[in-house]
């Protein structure tokens, strides 16, 4: 279907200047053009852009001198923190690939991602190494570098950040001693930027089973740059190192939600994470935003912030909304200096949206995409008026979505009509890392088939209709049934098992297994969640199982998961930390 610009946003560009430059660049435009103005506050301690570029480029020149050179995986194994942002910006002026893990991972887990992108250098928080000084040896990591958030706060806060750097074990560098022992110097490094690898992300994809998304340094600015000027209005100028907006005559800054280098975000969505690194970080910077940043979220916490902070933006999954408007500090707070609230991840309730448009006089802006699609490829227009309830916007600058016959891939469906969504533009990955196959199945004549079931309006709004297969989504996070069928399957009284999820507004869907044991077998509910459980990472556990005789299936033998998930509405999940 040819791209409708019947609804485009006034003052966004069509197609914008991307220019090719390496994604560290990002930084070092921000900090030539806001040198002091603070980049990162983090515990009331701050970091300016400067300080910022030159901490980046002292942990660069200390990863040269432990051997650490282009194309090597770098896994950052940490919380939101400073380091975070001076390691992920200084392995990228190595020329490294930066491998994002999360903390929330199972050892099963944690040993595939490190051991599949073959990572050799590992950055990880002292509060948190039990697991993986337990089975880095069973990786091929060389170089164990340790992050403590105490190193953050200033002596005088320790009353109040009662916080002890843990003693590191033998072996292990010290993150704080590499960046005050070596020089602002990082190595000259020349980067393809269309070619070479900045990151690699793993996501189940469109089945569940864990793939390394490969992304240049291009896809991600690319897609900074595709949401920053979304927000902000006009055309990118590349000028003299920096990022700049070129204007349509008779437009300005006034005349869009965002001002470039006059921001403050809250900062809670995990740069782990794809919609974190690169719209909670690097595009927050591309526009000189100030981030505060949380290394977890507590609502509490987080709504003081707004007022203490004189916060402009903040964003994430619908389910940190809901937990913020049942806390009771949300009516009391002032957020009428709100500009911008950005939702993805998953559908915003229409109840949720209210609420927050009652309170907040900005925009609220509901986005959709993938990692396969670095962040994402539409997003509602950034106005009020713009907004459409149950849609997730328009193709972003520069990219196409069609809608396609799910069962063939090719008849393109007319508008109205349900099918697979297809995108195709410069943010698109270069394919899954060491799995030409799956990158074949899903990239076709330069189209990426997402496997999400979507439609059109009339207005070239986008729908989506069914997730990714059989994808939930849990408190913003995706989980794969197939994950965690396969590990439940390895129980040797199981024969086979089905998880899917209950909705719930609060926490999205909550995974439920149906468990079919092998003839003559016995086993309850609790023994299969508890031998599960221990293996999955918190997000991703089970919370409740329920044994059956024999799952439902078709004559083909395809269990009949639409069943299974209506029999899970019906539940009531047991009380407990969910």
């Amino acid at each position: 279907m040819e791209k409708n610009f019947k609804c485009w946003p006034k003052g966004v560009f069509k197609s914008l200047s991307y220019p090719e430059v390496p994604i560290y660049q990002i930084l070092r435009s921000a900090a030539s053009r806001w040198p002091w103005r603070n980049a990162i506050i983090f515990g009331g301690s701050e970091i300016t852009y400067q300080e910022l570029e030159q901490l980046s480029d002292r942990f660069a020149a200390a990863l040269t001198s432990l051997g650490v050179k282009k194309g090597d995986r770098v896994a950052i194994h940490l919380p939101n923190c400073p380091q975070f942002a001076i390691a992920y910006f200084g392995l990228l002026k190595v020329g490294a690939i930066f491998v994002p893990v999360s903390p929330l991972l199972a050892e099963r887990e944690f040993l595939f991602q490190l051991n599949d992108s073959g990572a050799e250098t590992y950055i990880g928080l002292d509060l948190l190494f039990s697991m993986p000084q337990s089975c880095l040896d069973r990786t091929s990591v060389k170089n164990v570098i340790l992050v403590s958030l105490a190193d953050v706060y200033p002596p005088l806060y320790s009353p109040v950040k009662p916080l002890t750097k843990q003693p590191f074990p033998e072996g292990v560098v010290d993150f704080t001693d590499l960046v005050r022992n070596h020089p602002p110097e990082p190595p000259k490094v020349e980067i393809n930027v269309k070619e070479d690898l900045a990151h690699i992300a793993y996501t189940g994809g469109t089945t569940g089973t864990p793939k390394g998304v490969m992304l240049t340094h291009y896809n991600v600015v690319v897609n900074c740059c595709q949401f920053a000027y979304w927000f902000a209005g006009g055309d990118v100028d590349y000028r003299d190192g920096q990022f700049q907006i070129r204007y349509e005559e008779g437009d300005g800054p006034e005349n869009h939600p965002i001002r470039r280098g006059s921001e403050v975000s809250l900062i809670v969505v995990p740069w782990f994470h794809a919609m974190g690194i690169v719209g909670y970080l690097t595009m927050q910077m591309l526009g000189g935003n100030t981030l505060v940043v949380f290394p977890r979220f507590d609502p509490g916490e987080y709504l003081q912030a707004i007022n203490k902070y004189r916060a402009t933006v903040f964003g994430g999954a619908p389910q940190l909304f809901v937990a913020l408007v049942e806390h009771p500090l949300f009516q009391e707070i002032d957020l009428s200096e709100i500009k911008l609230v950005a939702s993805g991840a998953a559908p915003i309730s229409h109840k949720l949206l209210n609420t927050l448009r009652e309170k907040i006089p900005g925009v609220i802006c509901e986005a959709y995409g993938l990692s396969e699609c670095t962040m994402g490829c539409a997003a509602n227009p950034p106005s009020r008026e713009g907004f459409r309830l149950g849609s997730v916007g328009l193709p972003l600058q520069d990219t196409e979505i069609k809608i396609v016959d799910p069962e063939t891939g090719e008849k393109e469906m007319p508008v109205g009509e349900i099918g697979e969504i297809c995108v195709k533009g410069p943010q698109v990955m270069k394919g899954y890392w060491n799995k030409p196959e799956e990158t074949a199945r899903v990239l076709r004549d330069g189209w990426l088939y997402t496997g999400d079931i979507g439609k059109f309006d009339e207005d070239g709004y986008l729908y989506i209709v069914d997730r990714k297969k059989d994808m939930l989504i849990y408190k913003g996070y995706n989980v794969y049934p197939r994950d965690l069928e396969e590990v439940i399957n390895t129980h040797p009284k199981v024969a086979q098992s089905a998880v899917v999820g209950k909705y719930d507004e609060r926490y999205g869907d909550i995974p439920v297994a149906f468990v079919q044991l092998k003839p003559g077998e016995t086993a309850t509910p609790e023994e299969i969640m508890e031998y599960a459980n221990s293996q999955l990472a918190a997000y991703k556990r089970l919370r409740m199982v329920v044994i059956l005789d024999q799952l439902p299936a078709s004559l083909a033998g395809k269990i009949l998961r639409r069943e299974l998930r209506q029999q899970a509405q019906e539940l009531v999940i047991p009380d407990m930390e969910v």
